[in-house]
């Protein structure tokens, strides 16, 4: 029938054809104008040029930067409320960190110091530090701890779910809830997709204050999709913190052998935990819109009797790409070696030219990926990058025993970098994000060991046999890099 009407009035047709060129070359435009990065600029005008109409669905999906409008102008007005109650104290730790630790921290100063610039994170000292290995690792620490707690809980997770994991979890906070704890929870809507509405009202029906960071009403057209809390933080009593890359969800502590999930979180005590303190009441106020009163027990001066100095790294698309530029800045910094592991290497331009410019210069350079991901593309996209680093001299090592999780970087013999943050696009400059970075030889020779242990779990890939793909394998790879900037 369409086809019968169009027939009889040509002239609609063209007249439909020619407002949709006009709109065409409008969002081509917009795109150039609002886009910063090349790469993703020419894959946005790519999608809208070859895949009509699908195409302008997916930009206006996943690709208008909303940190411009005013949802984000919100946050980054809350966020400097909330630097002005404490900014004098940060300014303090770090200067006097700084000036007792200046022939350690040589190495490392401009990285210290743009992320005290970029975005007011202070070097803190006297922390004490842990690593935590694995789902069965983290969270009898977090219990532990949680059990002893007295003053304030504050929670903010990616993925929540409701299982056995989730339940215990929640079980604890109600009964510390009950005992007159302030507990306060944050998750992702998105991430957090299978926590339940019956969880969360048990939650809120024991007083604990819950919110989503993004509210998303309808899931599949999610227009802050990008935005993701894809944050693991918790706070206690002011003084001790949880961060890195397990999510609250059986799967990370190993039920099913044949499903392993392998990866690393780092508790701190000290001093440290103050910014994470920070970035969590500056993400409540943003996701709540209500500014609680915050007395100075949220910010407790906890100096422990450690050794680690701790600055955090915090990115999101309120701030300044921190996680991406200090670790460029971290990179270029080396000396001797950078073990990188992360599920997902689908770098930005500045990280991987420093990576491969670092083993130029003769570094020991390896990267641990998994060797199959959860995702087909992005997979494939993550193996177009590893001939260049085959080719620059990095040693890419392929982790076989199951999906490594973890999102850590280690630096000649002191720094040491344990987050949540993907070493990919989407976390290095579009989702709130949080690395611990430890100046510390022990924590940086327990990474050390830990990696090398997984090296017996790994093949180690060389630039011979990784030339002789099939070549429609190299072709979907290139292809599938040239959406990276989309991923």
């Amino acid at each position: 029938m369409l086809k019968e009407f169009f027939d009889q009035f040509p002239y609609i047709l063209l007249g439909l054809e020619g407002l949709y060129l006009i709109g065409i070359i409008f969002l081509a435009g917009k795109i150039i104008m609002d886009t910063r990065n090349t790469s993703k600029t020419l894959a946005y005008l790519m999608l809208i040029i070859f895949l009509p109409v699908l195409g302008i669905i997916i930009y206006f999906v996943f690709g208008v930067n909303y940190r411009k409008n005013k949802f984000y102008t919100f946050k980054i007005e809350r966020n400097e409320q909330v630097y002005q109650a404490v900014s004098t104290y940060i300014r303090e730790t770090h200067h006097k960190t700084l000036e007792s630790h200046q022939e350690q921290m040589d190495q490392f100063l401009t990285t210290v110091n743009f992320l005290y610039n970029a975005g007011h994170s202070p070097l803190s000292q006297g922390n004490y530090a842990e690593i935590l290995v694995n789902g069965e690792g983290k969270f009898e620490k977090v219990f532990e701890v949680l059990e002893k707690a007295i003053h304030h809980i504050h929670l903010e997770y990616y993925i929540y779910d409701n299982d056995s994991i989730g339940n215990r979890l929640a079980d604890l906070l109600i009964k510390k809830a009950g005992q007159g704890v302030k507990v306060r929870f944050l998750y992702d809507d998105m991430g957090s997709g299978k926590i339940g509405k019956k969880l969360l009202q048990r939650l809120k029906d024991a007083s604990i204050e819950v919110s989503p960071v993004n509210k998303i009403t309808f899931r599949l057209l999610a227009n802050r999709v990008n935005y993701r809390d894809h944050r693991k933080i918790i706070i206690v009593d002011g003084a001790e913190a949880f961060t890195g890359g397990i999510n609250v969800s059986d799967k990370y502590i190993n039920p099913n052998p044949k499903q392993y999930w392998r990866d690393v979180h780092l508790y701190m005590k000290g001093e440290a935990a103050f910014y994470f303190q920070f970035l969590f009441f500056s993400n409540w106020i943003f996701a709540t819109e209500k500014i609680p009163e915050i007395s100075q027990l949220y910010f407790t001066k906890s100096l422990e009797d450690g050794s680690s100095l701790i600055q955090t790294a915090a990115s999101g698309p309120d701030t300044q790409p921190s996680i991406m530029l200090s670790t460029t800045s971290a990179i270029l910094s080396a000396k001797k070696r950078i073990y990188i592991v992360t599920p997902y290497f689908i770098p930005v331009e500045t990280v991987f030219n420093a990576i491969k410019q670092a083993a130029i210069s003769g570094v020991d350079v390896r990267l641990m990926v998994p060797k199959s991901g959860d995702s087909i593309v992005v997979n494939a996209a993550a193996y177009s990058y590893y001939e260049e680093l085959l080719e620059n001299k990095v040693r890419v090592f392929f982790y076989k025993k199951g999906f490594i999780h973890a999102k850590t970087m280690l630096i000649d013999d002191i720094f040491s970098s344990v987050g949540t943050a993907n070493m990919d696009v989407r976390s290095q400059e579009l989702n709130f994000e949080v690395n611990a970075l430890v100046f510390d030889q022990k924590i940086n020779g327990k990474l050390q060991d830990l990696f090398r242990e997984d090296m017996n779990d790994c093949e180690e890939i060389h630039l011979d046999s990784w030339k002789k793909r099939p070549k429609y394998k190299v072709f979907f790879e290139h292809l599938a890099r040239l959406l990276s900037p989309l991923i």
